[in-house]
């Protein structure tokens, strides 16, 4: 077949092109929620073991410029590393958003852009990040649209590695401000870094597939930034990003001129635990047949009396595991998600752990569940729906079905209930006024024209530990706006003396503590200071250490 030559340079084109007044109020709307979202699954995904894995290995890299790890107040990485071990951290519990056709979107944009803005000579403005996470996000769909393939759960390759490598390449690219030519080589070099197999889901391996999205999409850009070059027909060749597809048909990305959004008329779904999407079908099925049961009468409600629970789901072989061994195998099993919601009336973050997954009752439960796969059940989160229906040993059966759970597309998350997954995950790392400062501050991010505030409330954990070559010195507490001027005051008289670490605690609100901060960085010429750090604790002291 033969293929337009213009798809690609088209796409350089438009990413290059787009600026922040092609910004729609529905599409920063959408995008912020998306950002939250994946910050707090990020967040609660540091916990992990995969994500501390990924860490250790990205911690033998080393650069003059860091940029942060979330929920860290310690030394940064290199961007790429970074990048990579956050977006690690995002699809660790399989809890960020999905999108369709079917890919995670945020999960490999927002790491790549908050690790580059954060080395970059100048700090990006709020509107800067909307504009370049959204450049991200518009590339994958985009993409998505070129085979139908795509319209179904995937069977070959995980999404994310597909196209999201090439939507942070976008991304990154965009912050850069990299010309067409150099988008257009950007695209082809995240090509290379495409593809990861599906046989690596339910295992440690798939969240890597995120993190490598993520840190290789932005790797591609800069390396298009230092102008190496790639083929400039790389999505117009079967050859090139068709290999991804079993048949292939990309169009031109339109000129940013009559440009519209696909974010816009596509919203994402927001999981309310962490598992495959599919499994949020399966639980809301399992607890409306559940109803039905305690709706038969007092002896109809006993668990130990179900002779069989009969799932009606599309097919999948990836997320068809019938006695899972790990937790990633639990977060990919129609059969453990609908026992748990009979068991608990609800699948929640601790049903993945040891204690709740290896119980002698679930184990009991998961040998009454068979999978049907019905003809009319379509494998598309677009279309899917899922029964459950439970057979009581006197005979009765309970019918419960789910064609949109809460959190899809069509049946959206309130804000309430969004900020209220983001508070649940962040607060298991982060203290209360960092989590309340980035619900703020993304909620305001359009006006935001400095967002190192962001990656500020992100380190805002525990106390920084500091070891200086003259020792640690701490001094008392000090109030007021006198405060910032003993600092300084001290720190100089500490330099002199030969410490090359200082550290103040001020007991004041966080948003003084900010305001000390800010300060110390203007008097940086006068006080010889090269860096300040910021770290808070609930009902503790704010601490400011100045290097």
């Amino acid at each position: 077949m033969m293929l337009r030559k213009s798809v690609t340079r088209s796409f350089g084109a438009a990413i290059s092109g787009l600026d922040r007044s092609h910004l729609t109020d529905g599409v920063i709307s959408r995008s912020k929620r998306m950002m939250l979202d994946t910050l707090g699954v990020g967040l609660i995904g540091t916990r992990t073991n995969v994500y501390h894995k990924a860490l250790r290995y990205s911690q033998s890299f080393a650069s003059r410029d860091q940029s942060q790890v979330w929920g860290s107040a310690e030394k940064g990485l290199p961007a790429q590393y970074a990048a990579f071990v956050n977006g690690v951290a995002v699809h660790s519990m399989d809890f960020d958003d999905t999108w369709h056709p079917a890919t995670h979107p945020s999960g490999a944009i927002l790491p790549a852009v908050l690790a580059l803005a954060q080395v970059l000579p100048q700090q990006p403005t709020g509107l800067d990040l909307l504009l370049a996470f959204n450049v991200g996000i518009e590339v994958q769909g985009r993409l998505l649209s070129f085979s139908r393939e795509a319209l179904n759960i995937p069977q070959r390759f995980h999404p994310p590695t597909v196209v999201g490598v090439m939507g942070s390449a976008a991304a990154s690219a965009k912050l850069l401000g990299l010309t067409p030519v150099q988008c257009t080589h950007a695209l082809a070099i995240a090509a290379s870094f495409a593809g990861s197999p599906l046989a690596n889901a339910a295992t440690q391996t798939k969240p890597l597939h995120m993190g490598n999205a993520a840190g290789r999409g932005l790797e591609a850009a800069r390396l298009a930034w230092m102008g190496l070059e790639g083929n400039p027909d790389v999505l117009d060749l079967e050859s090139g990003f068709g290999v991804f597809f079993t048949e292939y048909n990309p169009s031109e990305m339109a000129d940013v001129g009559g440009f519209k959004w696909a974010l816009e008329s596509q919203n994402v779904a927001v999981k309310l635990f962490p598992a495959h999407l599919g499994m949020h079908w399966v639980a809301e099925a399992t607890l409306a047949a559940k109803a039905e049961l305690g709706r038969g009468g007092e002896s109809d409600g006993r668990l130990d009396d179900i002779r069989s629970v009969t799932l009606r789901v599309p097919p999948s072989k990836y997320i068809d595991c019938p006695y899972p061994a790990t937790e990633h195998q639990a977060r990919h099993s129609y059969q453990f998600n609908a026992c748990s919601a009979l068991l608990d009336d609800r699948v929640t973050v601790e049903s993945f752990g040891d204690a709740l997954r290896n119980r002698p009752a679930l184990r009991e439960l998961l040998s009454k569940v068979r999978v049907e796969t019905p003809e009319d059940n379509h494998p598309s989160f677009d279309k899917m729906y899922c029964d459950v229906v439970i057979e009581m040993h006197c005979g009765k059966r309970f019918v419960g079905r789910c064609d949109t759970f809460y959190g899809h597309w069509r049946r959206p998350l309130s804000q309430e209930d969004l900020e209220g997954k983001f508070r649940a995950n962040a607060s298991t790392v982060l203290s209360s006024e960092g989590v309340e400062g980035i619900v703020d501050i993304v909620r305001n991010m359009e006006q935001a024209t400095d967002s190192s505030m962001l990656r500020l409330h992100l380190q805002m954990t525990t106390f920084i530990p500091v070891k200086g070559k003259s020792g640690e010195l701490q001094h008392g507490l000090h109030h007021g706006a006198d405060a910032i001027k003993d600092l300084m005051e001290r720190r100089v008289a500490h330099k002199s003396a030969g410490g090359d670490h200082f550290v103040f605690l001020v007991h004041v609100a966080l948003s003084d503590a900010l305001t000390h901060m800010r300060a110390a960085q203007l008097a940086d010429g006068r006080s010889g200071i090269r860096s300040v750090w910021v770290s808070v604790q609930r009902k503790k002291p704010s601490q400011l250490t100045l290097v």
